[in-house]
Parts: C-alpha cells; sequence; structure tokens
C-alpha cells in the first residue's frame, strides 16, 4: 500500500513562512497604531507637529481673516525627506492648531519647496481682491504662483508659472514676498547661493532685480531669507534673516541675522565688517520666518525644530518634524549694539497649570530636586544668583539615570545645554550631545525661561537676548527638575514652575 500523504503537512511547510510574516506585519501594524495620534513616544504636545509624516520649513506664513496661517514643507508618503508638498493649518491664537488638508501638490513644473504667502488686497494680480498669493520654488529652482479666493481652502496655480527662471545655479530659491508700502511695490528677497538677492514686483507676477547682498556667515550656501521692519527707540530699523545650511555655532543648521535700513530696492548693512549675529545658539531651530499682515503690529517668528545633520534620523515613529515655539521679536539695546530679542507669545500662559513658587533656595555643592515638579511638559521661570559654584544650573526631564543640563560656566561666560544622545533603540547619528551660547553675567542675574515638551527644550535667557533650541530624547517616564552647583553654591532667588496642557486634548 501506498504510503499517505498528510497534506496538512504539506500545506504548513509551504505557507506557514508566510502565515508567519504576515501575523508578524499585523501584530507590527497593530503595534504602531494602538497609540492614538499624538500621544506617541515623543510626540510634542504644544508644539505643532503634523498627524503623522514628514515636515520640515514653516512656508507662507500670513494672517488674514481671523486665522494665522502655516503651510509647512511635507511629505505625505513617508517619515524621511521626499517630494515636497505645502501642508497647511491654521489658529486663532498661535498655539491651539486646525489642521487642514495638503494646500499644494506637485505638477509638472516640479515638487513645492519653500515659499511665503501674501494677502493681494488690491488686486494687482488680478486674482481677486483679498486674494491669498503663495510664491515658492520648484525643486527645479524656478518660482511659481498659486492663489486662493476661499481662505486658503483651495489652491489654482497659475497657468502662466513658472514665473521666475532659474537665475542662479545650482541654488535659487525660498522667496519671502510683502508689500513695501514706502516705495508702493511688492518686494521679493530669495537666496541666491551665499547671498540673498532682491526683486521688485508691481503684481506678483512679473519681478524686476533690484540688488543683492552677502555679508557675515558665507561658508554654507544660504536658504530662507526674510526681511521686516522693527522700532527702537522711535526710529525703525530693517531685520535680514538668513538660514545658513551648515557650520552654525552647534554644528549643522542654523540662521544668522543682520540690522539695518531697506529702501524698497537695497538693504543696507549696520552689523560691524567680521561680526556674525546668531539667532539661537542651539542646534534645532532653522528655516525659520515671520507672519505677514500680523494684525497687533508684531513680528512673530516661527522655525523648522531640527537640524538637516540628522533630521532623518530622529527617533520617531509615525512623524517626523515639528515647529518651534512661536516667538514675539523685538530689537533691545546692549553695550555691543543693537540685538533682537525673542520671547514666546503670551498666548501660552492659557495652558498653564501652577506647580509651584519657591524664593531663595541654596542649592550648595551637590544636586537638589524640587519635590512636588513632575512632568514632560513643562514652562520653568528662574532667576539665579550666582557665588562661589565653578558650574551650576538645573536639570529638566530627570531621572536619577539620565536628563538634559541647562549649565552655566563662569569660567567659559557660556550657557550651556548637555542632551543624551543615545537612546533604548541607540545612537542617534550625528546628534551633538552639548553645546552653548557665549553669556556674560558681569555679576548679573541670571534669567532663564525655558519650555520643556515630550522632545525638546527652549530656552530663552536675559529676557531672550540669548536662546538655545534643542531636541530632547529623554525617554519616559524621567520627567524631574532639579538644580545642582559644582564645587560651591548658588541662590535661586525666584522660581516659577507650570505644567503645560496638550494642545491636541480632543483626538485628530
Amino acid at each position: 500500500m501506498a504510503a499517505r500523504i498528510d497534506m496538512s503537512k504539506i500545506w504548513l511547510l509551504m505557507f506557514g513562512p508566510v502565515i508567519v510574516l504576515v501575523i508578524s506585519i499585523i501584530g507590527l501594524f497593530a503595534m504602531q497604531t494602538s497609540v492614538p495620534v499624538y500621544q506617541e513616544t515623543f510626540r510634542p504636545q504644544y508644539h505643532f507637529s503634523p498627524p503623522e509624516k514628514w515636515m520640515n520649513d514653516p512656508n507662507g506664513l500670513v494672517y488674514f481673516d481671523g486665522e494665522y496661517h502655516l503651510f509647512y514643507q511635507y511629505h505625505p508618503y513617508d517619515v524621511i525627506w521626499g517630494p515636497m508638498h505645502w501642508g497647511h493649518a491654521v489658529s486663532t491664537d498661535l498655539v491651539h492648531w486646525e489642521n487642514l488638508p495638503i494646500a499644494l501638490e506637485p505638477d509638472d513644473n516640479g515638487t513645492i519647496f519653500s515659499g511665503s504667502a501674501v494677502i493681494d488686497v488690491n488686486n494687482t494680480a488680478g486674482f481677486g481682491a483679498n486674494a491669498m498669493v503663495a510664491i515658492y520654488s520648484y525643486n527645479t529652482q524656478t518660482q511659481g504662483v498659486a492663489y486662493s479666493t476661499d481662505r486658503g481652502r483651495t489652491w489654482t496655480k497659475y497657468a502662466g508659472n513658472p514665473i521666475m527662471p532659474a537665475l542662479a545655479t545650482p541654488d535659487f530659491r525660498d522667496p519671502k514676498v510683502f508689500w513695501h508700502e514706502e516705495s508702493g511695490q511688492w518686494v521679493m528677497v530669495i537666496a541666491a547661493g551665499r547671498e540673498a538677492q532682491f526683486y521688485t514686483s508691481p503684481n506678483l507676477l512679473d519681478w524686476t532685480f533690484a540688488s543683492s547682498f552677502a555679508a557675515g556667515h558665507i561658508v554654507a550656501t544660504w536658504e530662507v531669507p526674510d526681511i521686516f521692519p522693527l522700532d527702537i527707540d522711535g526710529e525703525t530699523k530693517w531685520v535680514l534673516l538668513v538660514s545658513v545650511g551648515a557650520y552654525a555655532p552647534a554644528g549643522g543648521s542654523g540662521i544668522q541675522y543682520f540690522i539695518g535700513d531697506f529702501d524698497g530696492s537695497t538693504f543696507t548693512n549696520d552689523n560691524p565688517t567680521g561680526t556674525t549675529l546668531w539667532l539661537d545658539y542651539g542646534a534645532d531651530n532653522y528655516a525659520g520666518t515671520t507672519w505677514n499682515d500680523e494684525p497687533n503690529g508684531e513680528r512673530i517668528y516661527i522655525g523648522w525644530l531640527n537640524n538637516w545633520t540628522y533630521a532623518n534620523n530622529i527617533p520617531t515613529s509615525t512623524w517626523r518634524g515639528a515647529t518651534t515655539l512661536p516667538r514675539t521679536l523685538r530689537l533691545v539695546n546692549t553695550a555691543e549694539g543693537v540685538r533682537l530679542a525673542q520671547a514666546p507669545v503670551a498666548a501660552l500662559e492659557s495652558l498653564r497649570t501652577p506647580l509651584g513658587t519657591w524664593d531663595d533656595l541654596t542649592i550648595s555643592s551637590t544636586e537638589q530636586v524640587i519635590d512636588g515638579v513632575a512632568g514632560r511638559t513643562l514652562e520653568i521661570i528662574a532667576e539665579i544668583e550666582p557665588s562661589s559654584a565653578e558650574r551650576w544650573g538645573l536639570k529638566v526631564q530627570r531621572s536619577d539615570e539620565t536628563g538634559t543640563r541647562i549649565v552655566y560656566s563662569p569660567a567659559r561666560s557660556s550657557l550651556l545645554i548637555g542632551r543624551g544622545d543615545t537612546t533604548s533603540a541607540g545612537p542617534i547619528y550625528s546628534f551633538s550631545p552639548a553645546f552653548g551660547a557665549p553669556l556674560e553675567l558681569n555679576g548679573d542675574t541670571l534669567r532663564l525661561h525655558i519650555f520643556v515638551d515630550e522632545s525638546s527644550v527652549e530656552v530663552f535667557a536675559q529676557d531672550g537676548l540669548v536662546t538655545l533650541t534643542a531636541q530632547t530624547f529623554v525617554e519616559p517616564p524621567a520627567n524631574g527638575l532639579s538644580f545642582f552647583a559644582d564645587n560651591g553654591d548658588i541662590t535661586v532667588k525666584h522660581l516659577e514652575v507650570y505644567a503645560l496642557d496638550s494642545i491636541w486634548s480632543a483626538p485628530e
């Protein structure tokens, strides 16, 4: 008799591995989707981030009809950089955001790189009075236009795109456009290699070269320029921001700025020759720009909270990328000259729950944990009087094993951030563990305003004259706060700590 064939065993041998693989994939998918959106590990709770996938530069910042519009570089199909679209969100207070559908998608001219948006009140372009007009770069380094007549909800590409060829190679991109009232024309500042170029237009479509400008840090390619007026002591000065792709103070990407005058065609720099001023001395504030038409006459800035050195490698899962806090900019006089200062927008105070207030704490040669303070989303206001300690500061996102240190070094006259560069998944490739800003106290109190989120720390020192922005991938449940002084003591004259609510309390 022939041997009986056990078909069940043959079936298992043939298809068993496939079944195991399918079950594994289903299990992995279930694990990834079991955590609600905006509650994933390291997900920012009061900084803007898209519901999923990749984001980088903020784009098209404009206020219209009661809404702040935030467009941004977006790759909707992966968590690493890819074919760029414009994502879109709106807010009435710059704190709580409503996600909207993608605004601009790639077309026959290319993918959609960075740019700006304006409200064409007088219909100079012919798209309709009060049309919202986006001016942006294609990946080919040509420039395009799109417009919306329904408050940015739907968009039409201009039939004559591109409106400008690639006038500089290989880099000619990121136009910032605004209406210059004094000269009665539209002005564009655009990055062209290692300089900024200015163009003028009567109608947003036909542009004439006006001038170029280069100074400061010209080692790396310039990107995402912005120019705007600010008043100081009854005088109007103009501030020019320029992002640089490499060799910034903390390594990798950063933003320099210039203070001077602008007549609608030419920028004149007041910075002394050889002076380079930096908007932020942290590693993670790049490609930032400001809102056009801010209703209160303020200049509000927001940046990409990342660094191109490691942007594709940060340990996030379903999304990758976030923005800095929106910041109000102002000019202040210092012993070194006029400088730019920054403050978090006041509307963030709506998120506060007080955790405590302390005065005259003495920290002596050891670490002192602040009892009753625990949280992954904190706002900290501290005034610290230095004395005999060699180094001193505080630790946030603290546990016995880990944390992020904010350190003042009298010997170096520097304010520093020390962060871990390894998670349970291993080292973060090219993630710089420490960096700092020059800061002479000269006997003054160190005034700190610190914002701690799930994966970032933003430090505003000396009323925002010095800022440090950093991603910090300290894993939960590390959530404490402590102060320390090395070989000496300090006095914490005043301390306030608040827990900050999530802006994503309702499911997206």
